[in-house]
């Protein structure tokens, strides 16, 4: 479990495969340092299992399911990350409860700057949009954030100097695509709602 608290900003060394399954080499000392064979790291919002670590390097193995359903996939050598180490017990919930299972990919719409920030507008595939709710939750490339308008297509979020300064949101340009995982509350509310099979 994540927070959507990002902890680090990682760099890829190196991203070797393809579709068929990629192994991703990032620098990213901080996480680095702390982690073990086997526990769970979130990588622009998609939970990974550490393959390897060596120094200031963790290595990762993408399956093709995680490459089609997230973003990963665009990753390069270079590319900066979102890092988020696993919850640890006694650990504050700064964000909201984030598995690192990525619902979907959006496109951002638009970045525009508002006031010392920047307005966000994503378009989610359809599917997600009804997961999302005015003031609610929504993680974004792993990011816990707060959706602050609701469009017929599109959610706004209202990204902080702080969120731009250590996340990659900052860098995000118009369509581009972003991992979305919506609040995972909504989604067992909705399944309990549902009339038995």
């Amino acid at each position: 479990m994540f927070t959507g608290i990002v902890r680090e900003l990682g760099t890829v060394e190196a991203v070797d495969g393809g579709a068929g399954g990629a192994r991703i080499r990032l620098r990213a000392p901080e996480t680095a340092g702390g982690a073990a064979l086997g526990d769970s790291v979130a990588l622009n919002g998609v939970c990974l299992t550490v393959a390897a670590v060596t120094g200031e390097l963790l290595a990762f193995d993408a399956v093709p399911e995680t490459l089609r359903r997230s973003s990963l996939g665009r990753l390069g050598s270079g590319s900066p990350v979102n890092v988020e180490p696993a919850l640890r017990a006694g650990e504050p919930l700064g964000g909201h409860i984030v598995q690192g299972h990525v619902d979907g990919v959006g496109r951002v719409r638009s970045v525009e700057p508002e006031g010392d920030g920047l307005r966000l507008v994503v378009e989610p595939p359809p599917e997600l949009l009804r997961y999302c709710v005015e003031k609610g939750s929504i993680a974004i490339e792993g990011v816990s954030l707060t959706i602050a308008a609701l469009g017929p297509e599109t959610f706004e979020i209202a990204l902080v100097p702080h969120t731009l300064e250590v996340t990659t949101l900052g860098l995000l340009g118009a369509g581009d695509d972003v991992n979305l995982e919506v609040d995972v509350i909504a989604k067992y509310v909705e399944r309990l709602l549902q009339p038995p099979a």
